[in-house]
């Protein structure tokens, strides 16, 4: 998701690297400079980052540690500008946000995610249709709160929003919801016809926080309306959307500092998983190519029930390692949102994230091959992979439409996996895992 901008770190601590006297350390501020202007983050931001880390270098004395440290805590200062992070819970539910933004800019699919990513933290939570501007909004919600199961509520009778408003929190508040996010209209561009029902909008339904749904793509832009809905509005948090397309990233960097106000969340992908919050410690270490194994770690938690997971642990520690478990952990695995966000989260590993780009788990036609053998099988061979012989083999083959080739490799990748898994499975495993993923994670930043 950082992969621009820690390039950028990565290119600037190499002309550091071997070097500790002052004309290394211009040599590596001018590539830092230049690279952050490149990945479009806003020039006054760099001016002052670029400033402030040869301060505090040089008092410390030149060299790649004090680089490094400088550079680290004064990424952190810039990032932690603001209030809250992630979602804040009010003592007394349900807690009631506004969701804002211009047309287009994905407000309406990022309140899908944030409902989902609400409802894997066991929250009952209510989305409410208020834009009635778009004519496809309402639909739309439709279709995402039925894919992600999570209540919508609607009011054809009414092309009030105030109204639609006014019904959905006697409704939340009857029916005991934890949160109610309000979906409200936006526009191709700011006026005061928008500006005037977001206000009534507001006022009907006194909402705790109002995010603003600013679209990566649209760069120093972003910023810009972000500030004039602060003006206007009012908002608590900003919630950036396609941060997975074309955008250079730079955005995420100054946007706190420039708003005075926090950044929340950030959109990394196109489904409703690919949601992260905003954590100026975490993605510190993003950015310095040192991963980030607590947010990797809380996401495999809130997919993976604890108790399955001890099961199967005990199922590859025996050797008991199963195609229907494989199947399981596959279905656990497309849950978790893109294969690149994962692997951008493991130190050491953020530039192979590069190379996976185009993989996801739902459209893999290498994981739909093992999907269709696997169909093929009979209950007792996806429990005992040990009774697949040749002949067997042909018959699953002919089943899935493969080549007898085809179910042998994957077979063998299979009974590879299982081996690796139950290596790493004991405590003697995970302390060795433990102890590779720490070398790679220090040697993260100046991997590349």
């Amino acid at each position: 998701m950082f992969d621009i901008l820690t390039d950028s770190f990565t290119s600037a601590i190499k002309k550091i690297r071997f070097h500790d006297d002052e004309k290394a350390l211009t040599k590596a501020l001018n590539e830092l400079k230049k690279n952050l202007l490149k990945a479009d983050v806003n020039h006054k931001v760099v001016r002052d980052l670029i400033d402030n880390v040869q301060i505090d270098t040089k008092a410390k004395g030149i060299g790649k540690d004090q680089f490094l440290e400088a550079l680290r805590s004064n990424l952190h200062k810039l990032l932690e500008i603001g209030g809250s992070r992630g979602f804040v819970f009010t003592s007394n539910p349900p807690t009631v946000i506004l969701m804002t933004g211009l047309q287009g800019s994905g407000k309406t699919t990022t309140t899908g995610k944030l409902a989902h990513y609400l409802k894997n933290k066991q929250k009952k939570v209510l989305v409410v249709a208020a834009d009635l501007q778009r004519l496809a909004a309402v639909e739309q919600l439709r279709q995402i709160t039925a894919k992600i199961e999570v209540e919508l509520y609607e009011d054809e009778s009414t092309k009030s929003p105030v109204e639609v408003v006014t019904g959905a929190l006697k409704k939340a508040r009857a029916g005991i919801y934890d949160v109610v996010l309000i979906d409200t209209a936006g526009r191709l561009a700011i006026d005061d016809e928008l500006m005037d029902e977001l206000k009534n909008v507001k006022k009907a339904a006194q909402p705790h926080e109002i995010f603003y749904v600013a679209d990566s793509l649209t760069g120093q832009d972003a910023i810009r309306t972000a500030t004039t809905f602060k003006e206007k509005i009012g908002i608590d948090g900003v919630i950036l959307s396609k941060y997975d397309g074309d955008s250079k990233g730079g955005v995420a960097l100054g946007l706190s500092s420039q708003v005075q106000v926090p950044l929340r969340f950030i959109g990394s992908g196109e489904k409703m998983e690919d949601l992260e919050i905003f954590l100026p410690e975490r993605v510190v270490n993003r950015l310095m190519g040192l991963g980030d194994i607590e947010g990797l770690a809380e996401k495999t938690a809130s997919m993976i029930d604890e108790k399955t997971a001890k099961q199967l642990t005990k199922k590859i520690q025996k050797g008991q390692f199963n195609f229907n478990d494989f199947l399981g952990q596959m279905e656990s695995m497309k849950k978790m949102g893109s294969m690149k966000s994962l692997i951008g989260m493991i130190p050491g590993m953020g530039n192979m994230s590069q190379a996976i780009k185009d993989f996801d788990f739902e459209n893999s036609s290498e994981l739909k091959n093992i999907k269709a053998m696997v169909s093929s099988m009979t209950l007792k061979e996806k429990e005992n992979p040990d009774l697949l012989n040749n002949s067997r083999k042909q018959r699953i083959a002919r089943g899935c439409g493969l080549t007898i080739v085809e179910i042998n490799r994957m077979i063998k990748q299979f009974k590879n996996a299982g081996k690796m898994a139950k290596k790493f499975s004991g405590p003697k495993g995970m302390k060795d895992l433990q102890s590779m993923m720490g070398q790679m994670g220090g040697a993260g930043a100046l991997r590349r």
